[in-house]
């Protein structure tokens, strides 16, 4: 651990701004949406599943768009992505707070979507992936938890103002609070990423098609994207409808919400050893097994009575979604190298918003049908087994240093 002291020591402006980004995505994550949803629910007098159908359509809007701007990181000026980005977060968050009918509620959530999960997490990972090479593990792991961060303290912010207020003044004290951000960012420096720039500028839509083409249908891509998938598909599931499964087994939901704290605080540890882990192993190699405890941890939380099945599974997420932040990236600048980052990390960046929309839908409509939550957790054991299988596969692909 002292080698990361003194990492952050010599890095601290830089890596704390990768920080700083994964930190505001949060207003984007479903964990921080969901405490708006019973709220959104009863204001609009729509039910759980109308409100999961828009939730999905949103979600996979916003992965669309992500094709179209994520390439931008590569060719345009650090600061005015970021500005860009932060400012239709704040936006979305606003319109949030003042929608009064379905058609702004969309909008509002699939802006939240696009721009928190999606392309603040995009350009902290593409910026720090291309500004370090020796340290990429450390420097990633560092920037990772901002998420961590952001899981223990905004979902007690925004409780806090809803029972205080109501869910529109948290969102809308969300977005001005975005907005006195802006002011920060003006005066920040950050011409330090903007050398690693494409020198090729702007691509054309034609390039860009090209360029996606040949991610999608390379092998590489069938080998690499399912881990993402299976990982956003089931955390995300399991998380939207976790307080449903406990009350479902009968546990304290009072207690299962103090064990929360134990899968924040865990995933915060292994994101650091992730980023040694990476440094000193290559991400190739964590790569074949990060998955491993999440699918592991899925079989106590089924099976066992006690609520102690809960609180191993929440430590064995922890391990792998502490991993996941450095090890995808990382695997990813490994393989195809970082000239293009930004726009072939888009490519996973979508389906990976994609499987967030996906999960909810499908494991709520599994729990509509009847199925039980043993057999839902099992589903998604096997899910997890098939891609862990399929990882075994990236030793055979070539990197690029």
């Amino acid at each position: 651990m002292k080698d990361f002291f003194y990492f952050i020591k010599g890095n601290f402006r830089t890596v704390s701004f990768g920080w700083l980004l994964t930190f505001l995505s949060s207003f984007g994550q479903t964990f921080l949406i969901s405490l708006y949803v019973p709220e959104i629910i009863r204001a609009f007098s729509i039910s759980e599943g109308t409100f999961g159908g828009i939730y999905a359509a949103c979600t996979l809007a916003a992965s669309v768009i992500m094709l179209t701007v994520g390439h931008t990181v590569d060719h345009k000026q650090v600061k005015k992505v970021t500005a860009y980005t932060i400012l239709g977060l704040a936006l979305s968050s606003l319109l949030l707070g003042f929608s009064y009918n379905l058609a702004f509620l969309f909008v509002a959530l699939m802006g939240l979507r696009l721009t928190g999960q999606g392309l603040l997490s995009h350009i902290s990972m593409t910026i720090i992936s291309k500004y370090y090479e020796k340290d990429r593990g450390k420097a990633l792991s560092i920037s990772s938890l901002g998420y961590s961060v952001g899981e223990a303290v905004f979902p007690i912010l925004i409780a806090l103002a809803i029972s205080w207020f109501d869910w529109r003044v948290a969102a809308i004290a969300s977005g001005a609070g975005l907005l006195l951000y802006l002011v920060r960012l003006k005066f920040t420096n950050l011409q330090q990423f903007d050398k690693q720039l494409s020198s090729e500028g702007r691509p054309s839509a034609f390039s860009l098609m090209k360029d996606y083409k040949g991610v999608v249908f390379d092998k590489k891509f069938m080998v690499m994207m399912p881990a993402s998938f299976i990982l956003g598909f089931s955390s995300t599931a399991i998380f939207f409808y976790q307080y449903v499964f406990v009350e479902d087994k009968g546990w304290s939901v009072q207690l299962y919400a103090t064990f929360f704290t134990v899968y924040a605080a865990t995933r915060f540890l292994f994101s650091l050893f992730g980023g040694l882990w990476v440094d000193k192993y290559t991400a190739k190699v964590l790569f074949r097994y990060y998955l491993v405890p999440f699918a592991l941890g899925l079989i106590p939380f089924a099976f066992m009575e006690s609520i102690m099945g809960a609180f191993i599974f929440l430590i064995l997420a922890g391990i792998t979604t502490g991993l996941a932040g450095t090890v995808k990236t990382s695997v990813i600048a490994e393989i195809y190298g970082t000239e293009k980052l930004g726009a072939i990390r888009s490519v996973f960046t979508m389906f990976m918003v994609i499987s967030t929309a996906i999960g909810p839908l499908v494991v709520g409509l599994l729990i509509d049908a009847g199925v039980s939550f043993e057999n839902i957790m099992l589903l998604i054991c096997g899910g997890m087994v098939l891609t862990i299988l399929n990882c075994q596969r990236i030793p055979g692909l070539r990197s690029v240093r």
